[in-house]
């Protein structure tokens, strides 16, 4: 039985066994049920807001034919050899050369590259990324599992049991929301990113509720009805933010384009989508909540969540040592007063600044702004928790390289961490300038306080 066929997923004990489709608004036909998807003939051609830079169809068609092969005992035997090559930290060369001696030519190559991100892979999904098959390009846009994982516990929260994956890339979203216990439609129209989620699927034990599509998320958005996409109560949406190896910037440029964004968001209200970090508020619909998300002070991640899965207005999402705490406003608070540098110097989170919720920290900790335009906090008193990363002021003065480096060294200043906000000094650069041979440690902070450029000496006390 095909989703499309009857408007929704087989239910689970039907008898129906998960399949390739090839998934268009109005067309519906099975793949090849083997590992792996199978040859759907000529696909549709794809409607972006730009090109989008891809390889030939002979390209596409050998990456298949090796990862398929990556996939058989003979593939399993070359990916632990290469393995093996790597940890031994034997060179590109002499190992390929080794390979194609051991594991033949057809083989020696892609399991040297597959090994390669694999490597990668590891420090984000531990010992998954061993069993898993990326290309460079599906490895850089793979989120991390566990914040996948919470994606997928949320969208799942009120009842939705079916979900398509309208982008699945290495499948990485797809097996989270099976292993949350979703039926998952995964789309994608590159015949590669179709093959690595079959097998990554496979691979991770969940390919019994997933069914893997080649499909236009363009289309299927615009044929979405009912609160449906694909036969679908739930969907997710990663659209393609670079081009030629460049970020896009314009929402309008990324594939799919921004209008399949806000469509889908009104179409099917339990959906999430993840958009780049630096969206302007403005693009964001009325009724859609926008969540950012950091893990260990670097920002990760921006969502748009539908209307049925919203529950706020905005949302920052703090991800410390493991543990995630949110912040939230269901309206905007508006901006934080400002006021004369204090004790504390106070750096919120990049996920409480890109939400708009620095005003809610400063209220918490009865702190002001050093400048109407800068996202530095300061304060009387020292401040706890993951909003905000603090530090003691030591002395304040007007910014002057000179009298800067004379200060530090008069007080046995020798290692300088450099931070900036609202200046066009390079940190970096900086530092070297203000190094000098005393032993001592500090942290200067190069900003805008009142409108003038300014330079603190500080101490870091807490780091979240």
């Amino acid at each position: 039985m095909l989703w499309h066929e009857v408007g929704h997923p087989p239910s689970r004990g039907s008898g129906a066994s998960p399949c390739r489709l090839a998934l268009y608004p109005g067309e519906c036909q099975p793949l090849n049920p083997v590992a792996g998807v199978g040859d759907v003939g000529p696909v549709q051609p794809v409607r972006h807001a730009v090109p989008v830079d891809r390889p030939s169809e002979e390209q596409t068609a050998e990456t298949v034919r090796q990862v398929r092969a990556l996939t058989t005992p003979e593939g399993a035997a070359a990916l632990a050899r290469a393995a093996a090559l790597l940890a031994e930290g034997v060179d590109a060369v002499t190992a390929l050369t080794r390979l194609r001696a051991e594991v033949g030519t057809d083989l020696a190559g892609p399991a040297w590259g597959i090994a390669r991100q694999r490597l990668k892979a590891r420090a984000t999904f531990g010992a998954d990324a061993d069993r898993m098959l990326f290309t460079g390009d599906t490895l850089e846009q793979a989120g991390r599992p566990e914040l996948a994982a919470r994606r997928a516990a949320r969208l799942l929260a009120g009842g939705a049991d079916s979900v398509a994956d309208l982008g699945c890339a290495a499948g990485t979203d797809t097996i989270a929301l099976a292993r949350a216990g979703a039926r998952v439609l995964a789309v994608d129209v590159d015949p590669v990113a179709r093959e690595l989620t079959a097998a990554n699927a496979e691979a991770l034990g969940v390919a019994d509720d997933v069914w893997v599509a080649a499909g236009d998320a363009v289309e299927l958005v615009a044929a979405a009805r009912g609160g449906e996409v694909a036969g679908c109560g739930a969907a997710v949406l990663d659209p393609a933010r670079r081009a030629g190896g460049r970020r896009l910037l314009d929402p309008d440029r990324w594939s799919p384009p921004w209008s399949t964004v806000a469509e889908l968001l009104t179409k099917v209200p339990t959906s999430v989508v993840k958009v780049a970090p630096g969206l302007d508020h403005d693009r964001v619909p009325d009724g859609v909540e926008a969540e950012w998300v950091s893990v260990g002070g670097s920002i990760v991640e921006a969502l748009l969540w539908g209307g049925a899965v919203s529950a706020t207005w905005r949302r920052a999402t703090v991800v410390r040592d493991g543990t995630a705490h949110e912040l939230t406003a269901d309206a905007d608070p508006g901006p934080a007063p400002a006021g004369p540098v204090r004790a504390w110097l106070h750096e919120p989170d990049p996920a409480v600044i890109r939400s708009g919720l620095v005003s809610l920290v400063a209220a918490d900790l009865g702190a002001t702004l050093v400048d109407p335009t800068i996202a530095y906090l300061t304060s009387d008193g020292a401040a706890g928790g993951p909003w905000v990363s603090s530090y003691r002021v030591d002395e304040v003065l007007p910014f002057n390289l000179k009298k800067l480096k004379a200060l530090l060294r008069e007080r046995g200043v020798g290692r300088v961490v450099v931070k900036k906000r609202g200046s066009a000094i390079e940190p970096e650069t900086l530092a070297r300038q203000l190094r000098g041979p005393g032993s001592g440690a500090a942290t200067v902070v190069v900003t805008r306080v009142a409108g003038a450029p300014t330079a603190l000496v500080c101490d870091l006390i807490n780091q979240g």
